[in-house]
C-alpha cells in the first residue's frame, strides 16, 4: 500500500501567506470554492485548484478554517501534541441520523418483531461481528464454517476458529458489561477473552505489552509497509488511565457527542496498541461497549466490521490521514460515521428482506394440503417465534378443539420433522426444530 503524502507545514504556509500581504485579496478566491468533502492533502493535490490560487494557498485557507474550529482532546501523540477534531456540517448530519435511528427510535421493534425474534437478530449480529472482526486481523475461514462453529458449540479446530469464537464471547460479554464504567481491568478482561488460546506468548493476554515487545504495525499484501509505530510500553499505564477517563467523560472537555467519543475511543486504543496482539479487535469491541453504554441499543444488531472488511484499505487510510495531518481526527471520525450509516442501512435491508421471506414462506405454508388450518397457523406462529414453546392444552384452547384433536395436530408435526417434543413434568412440550424453514422446504 502506498502511504499518503504528508501535507506541507500549515504554520509555514500560513506565515508565508500573511507575509505576502495578499491574504485578504486571495481569500475571496477561496470562499465558495471550499471542497465539500473533508479531503486530505494527498487527495486535494489531485483536484482542480480554484482560479487565482495555488494548491498550497488553497490548502492554507482550508487548514485555517479547520484549525480555527478545532477542539483538542486529552489524547496526546508520541511527541505530546494533542489530537483534535471539529464539528463539520456532514458530521452533525451523520450524528443526527444516528440519534434518530439508534437511540430512542423503535424502528426495528415493530409488531412483527417480538423478543424471541429480536434475540435472533442479536445473535446474527454478534456472529457477523465476531467473524468479520477476526477476518480483518487475518482469520481465514468461510462464514458457513464459522457460523456452524458458533451455533453448534463445537471445539475450534485452529487459530482462526479460536479467534472467531473468542470474538463472539467478547461481544456477549460487552452486552452484559455495557452499564459498567470503563476501567483498565475491564479492558484487560475483554482482551483476555478476545485472545484466549490464540497468542504465541500465552502470558500476553490481559496485560500491557512489555518494553521488549514494543511493536510496529505493518500493512499490505505481504505486510511490507510500516504504517504505525505505537508509543513506548513505558507510557501505557498513564495513557490507559487517560483513555478510561475520556471514555467515562471524567475529563474537562465538556460535552462530546457519545458517538464521537466512542469513535475516538476506537482510535485511541488502536493508536496506543497497548497489547502484544489483538489490538484491532479490542478497539472495535470498546467502540461497541461505548455506544451501548450511552444507550444506543441498535448497536446490539449491527456489525461495523462487516463494512470495514469490504474496504480495509480505507480503514487504514483513515488512521494514516489523521496521523499525517496534525492529529486531525476528523478523517477517522467521518470514515467511521460512514461505516455506521452503511451498517444501519444493511440492518434495515436485512430486516425488510427477512420479513418478506417469512411472509412468503407463511403464504406457501397456507397452501400445504397435507396440513389442516390449525397446523398451518401453528407453523406460522413458530416461524415468527422460533423460541416459543407450545402445549397440547394451549393449542386446544386457541382452536377450541378436544384434547385428542390438539394432541394429534402436534404429534403429526413431530412426525413430519417440523417440531420436537420433550417432557416437562407430566406434560408434553413442543418447539419448532432449529431448521424449520429448511424442513418446510422438503415437504
Amino acid at each position: 500500500m502506498k502511504l499518503p503524502l504528508k501535507p506541507p507545514s500549515f504554520e509555514e504556509l500560513f506565515a508565508e501567506l500573511i507575509k505576502s500581504g495578499k491574504y485578504v485579496e486571495l481569500s475571496k478566491h477561496f470562499y465558495g470554492n471550499a471542497p465539500k468533502k473533508y479531503l486530505h492533502w494527498d487527495q486535494l493535490r489531485h483536484r482542480q485548484v480554484p482560479e487565482g490560487l495555488t494548491l498550497k494557498q488553497w490548502w492554507s485557507f482550508i487548514k485555517t478554517q479547520r484549525v480555527a474550529a478545532s477542539k483538542n482532546i486529552t489524547l496526546p501523540d508520541k511527541q505530546g501534541n494533542p489530537f483534535n477534531y471539529n464539528m463539520t456540517e456532514s458530521t452533525s448530519q451523520a450524528l443526527h441520523g444516528i440519534d434518530m435511528q439508534s437511540g430512542g427510535s423503535i424502528q426495528i421493534e415493530d409488531k412483527d418483531i417480538d423478543p424471541h425474534t429480536r434475540d435472533r437478530y442479536i445473535i446474527r449480529s454478534l456472529m457477523e461481528e465476531a467473524i468479520t472482526s477476526s477476518q480483518i486481523e487475518g482469520a481465514s475461514t468461510t462464514r458457513l464454517v464459522a457460523k456452524n462453529l458458533i451455533q453448534t458449540g463445537r471445539k475450534p479446530r485452529d487459530k482462526s476458529e479460536e479467534m472467531i469464537l473468542n470474538n463472539y464471547r467478547a461481544m456477549e460479554s460487552i452486552r452484559r458489561l455495557k452499564n459498567e464504567p470503563l476501567t483498565q481491568e475491564l479492558v484487560f478482561n475483554i482482551h483476555k477473552i478476545i485472545t484466549r488460546g490464540t497468542l504465541d506468548e500465552l502470558t500476553a493476554a490481559g496485560r500491557f505489552r512489555k518494553e521488549s515487545e514494543d511493536i510496529k504495525v505493518y500493512w499490505g499484501e505481504e505486510e511490507d509497509t510500516l504504517v504505525h509505530v505505537p508509543p513506548p510500553a513505558s507510557e501505557l499505564p498513564w495513557r490507559m488511565k487517560k483513555m478510561c477517563e475520556f471514555a467515562n467523560a471524567e475529563d474537562d472537555l465538556g460535552f462530546i457527542h457519545p458517538a464521537i467519543r466512542s469513535i475516538i475511543l476506537h482510535f485511541w486504543l488502536a493508536y496506543d496498541h497497548p497489547f502484544f496482539d489483538g489490538n484491532g479487535r479490542t478497539a472495535r469491541a470498546l467502540f461497541y461497549w461505548s455506544m451501548l453504554h450511552h444507550g444506543y441499543w441498535l448497536f446490539e444488531f449491527i456489525s461495523i466490521s462487516e463494512i470495514i472488511l469490504k474496504g480495509r484499505a480505507q480503514y487504514v487510510k483513515a488512521f494514516l490521514y489523521t496521523e499525517t495531518d496534525g492529529n486531525d481526527l476528523n478523517y477517522f471520525i467521518l470514515y467511521h460515521l460512514n461505516v455506521i450509516r452503511r451498517a444501519i442501512v444493511a440492518l434495515h435491508d436485512y430486516i425488510a428482506r427477512r420479513t418478506g421471506e417469512l411472509r412468503e414462506l407463511e403464504s406457501q405454508v397456507k397452501s400445504l394440503a397435507s396440513l389442516n388450518h390449525r397446523q398451518r397457523g401453528l407453523i406460522g406462529s413458530a416461524l415468527r417465534h422460533p423460541n416459543r414453546d407450545y402445549t397440547i392444552k394451549g393449542h386446544q384452547t386457541v382452536h377450541s378443539v378436544v384434547y385428542q384433536t390438539a394432541r394429534t395436530d402436534l404429534f403429526e408435526l413431530v412426525e413430519l420433522g417440523l417440531f420436537e417434543k420433550r417432557r416437562r413434568r407430566r406434560s408434553w412440550v413442543f418447539e419448532p426444530v432449529s431448521g424449520l424453514e429448511e424442513a418446510l422446504g422438503k415437504l
